[in-house]
Order: C-alpha cells, then sequence, then structure tokens
C-alpha cells in the first residue's frame, strides 16, 4: 500500500471518506509477543482522538500491575484525550456482586462478555479492548457464534480489536484487519524469566 493507497477498490456505493471511516473488527492472533502490546498502541492513538474507550481483560491476574494499565488509566484523567474504563475478570467485573462466592472464571467472563454486548448496543465506547478474549471463547466459556453476531451487528461507529492466540477461524471471517504475531525467536527459550518495562 504505497502512500496510505489502497490496491483495490471496491464497487459498493461508499465514498472513499464512508469506506474510510467504517468501524473495524481488529484481531491480534498467534504465538508471538506483541498482541497486547500493540492493541494498547491503538488505544493510545484512540485516546488521542478523544475516544472513550472500554478495555477488558479476560486472562491476566487482577494482581497484575501492567504499564499500559497504569498508563492509560492517567492520561484517561487528564481530560486532554478520550476517558478510559479498564475491567479486569481476576478482580471480578465491577458491575457483579458476589461477596462470599468463590471464583468462577466461566461464569465471570460470560458475565464479562454481556457487559461488552450492553456496552456495544448502549453505544458507550468508541474502541474497546478485548485483551486475551480468544480463550473464553476457545475455551467454550462464550459463544463464538454470539460474539461474531453482536460483533456484525454492533450500532454506530465503535472498533473492537480482540487479542489472544488460537482466534476462532469465524472470528477472523467476520474481521476486518487480522495480524498474527509469529515468534521467531523469545528471551524465554534461554530460560530468562519475563522483566520490568518489557512483559510489564
Amino acid at each position: 500500500m504505497p502512500q496510505g493507497k489502497p490496491e483495490y477498490v471496491p464497487d459498493d456505493g461508499l465514498t472513499t471518506r464512508e469506506r474510510r471511516n467504517r468501524p473495524l473488527v481488529i484481531v491480534h492472533t498467534g504465538p508471538g509477543k506483541g498482541k497486547s502490546t500493540a492493541a494498547f498502541g491503538l488505544a493510545l492513538r484512540a485516546w488521542n482522538q478523544g475516544w472513550p474507550i472500554g478495555v477488558f481483560q479476560f486472562v491476566k491476574s487482577a494482581k497484575w500491575r501492567i504499564g499500559e494499565e497504569r498508563a492509560l488509566r492517567v492520561l484517561g484523567e487528564t481530560g486532554e484525550g478520550g476517558p478510559v474504563s479498564w475491567h479486569k475478570m481476576g478482580e471480578g467485573w465491577s458491575w457483579i456482586q458476589r461477596p462470599g462466592s468463590e471464583e468462577d472464571h466461566e461464569a465471570d467472563a460470560r458475565e464479562g462478555w454481556e457487559q461488552i454486548k450492553r456496552d456495544l448496543a448502549a453505544e458507550t465506547y468508541r474502541f474497546y479492548v478485548l485483551d486475551e478474549f480468544t480463550y473464553p471463547m476457545r475455551w467454550g466459556w462464550v459463544d463464538v457464534e454470539d460474539v461474531v453476531a453482536a460483533l456484525r451487528e454492533r450500532p454506530g461507529n465503535q472498533h473492537v480489536v480482540i487479542t489472544g492466540r488460537d482466534a476462532d477461524p469465524r472470528l477472523l471471517e467476520l474481521a476486518d484487519l487480522v495480524t498474527e504475531m509469529g515468534k521467531a525467536k523469545h528471551p524465554m527459550d534461554r530460560g530468562q524469566k519475563g522483566q520490568k518495562g518489557i512483559e510489564w
């Protein structure tokens, strides 16, 4: 795509501006490092445009304090860009009240997805990061067909980026942009654990 010009222009009746501004479903998948990092890079661009951002983390522990979370939360509070809402499954979704109950990750994932559907219907955010969301689909906790239908039918101009390995082929078929991160080499191959500033 030299100079950002597409090689193919479909005969779809849309103007260049209409085609350019269509909302996207983006999937970052594959065995390589950087899927979530790339999604949060897009979130920074969304913040800069003043778009409301909703981040939903499905697998990462609530105890992990990743750098992107702190940075985006602080940026969201400045009032200069878009507001940022951050939800982690491991903490229990903020809208679930189950005091004293044992953690049920499957139920949490289902409720998290139900909240995302409500947010999509209400057009709560302009940009969504569904981090590690391929796993609940792969494990059967969330129905893939339901996800595909909700994303296909979402109203307005809402962009959604989904991260995680082994993305379902039905999700890939729906997506407008799919990037597969490959691993050629990783420090963990030599027994080196993750480190500050690189993994979190």
